[in-house]
């Protein structure tokens, strides 16, 4: 399997330079997966964009993070769960509502139908149906809302599988490693 190397700021080309010296006046530092992202000046700048983007989003930090920490857990990404540990946690996520988000699961039904949702997205997308739909409803979600689930999803398989592909350093409080990998 091919490693995808982190490109340093200084190193980087001008364009992912700028976007790197937004992501540390943001953040305080530039994490790796970001520096790995810097070998392409233009997937930088769309998943930092995306990620701006859904960071305002409706459904609230508490569900991105536990989106987050469900598709990470699936796709067996370490670094993912670290990070979206730590990001959780700080999105005000107690231990146990990290623990169920990995496996799709939430105490609160509203959170819990569109964990299921999500579930339904990464496991089988050709499926979905107007019957997945309807719990969403059911629980309040507007349209825009599920096309956010739907985004944020996406936006963390994106992650998974660059940091998974690349073996991206966990620069994360590191967690134990997803369930699926610590049985391989």
């Amino acid at each position: 399997m091919n490693k995808i190397n982190p490109i340093e700021v200084a190193d980087a080309s001008p364009a992912s330079q700028v976007v790197l010296e937004m992501v540390h006046k943001k953040l305080g530092r530039v994490p790796n997966m970001y520096k790995v992202m810097a070998n392409s000046p233009a997937v930088l700048d769309a998943y930092v964009k995306l990620n701006t983007a859904l960071s305002v989003g409706a459904i609230g930090s508490k569900m991105a993070e536990m989106i987050a920490l469900a598709t990470a857990e699936h796709n067996g990404c370490t670094y993912c769960l670290s990070a979206h540990t730590f990001l959780g946690s700080k999105a005000g996520l107690t231990e146990q509502q990290i623990y169920d988000s990995k496996g799709f699961h939430a105490d609160n039904e509203k959170f819990d139908a569109g964990l299921q949702f999500a579930k339904k997205i990464v496991v089988s997308p050709n499926e979905i149906s107007s019957a997945d739909i309807a719990p969403l409803k059911n629980q309040g979600y507007t349209d825009g809302e599920i096309l956010e689930i739907i985004a944020n999803v996406i936006r963390n398989m994106f992650t998974n599988y660059v940091n998974i592909v690349s073996y991206t350093e966990v620069d994360w409080p590191v967690v134990v490693e997803p369930l699926q990998t610590q049985h391989k």
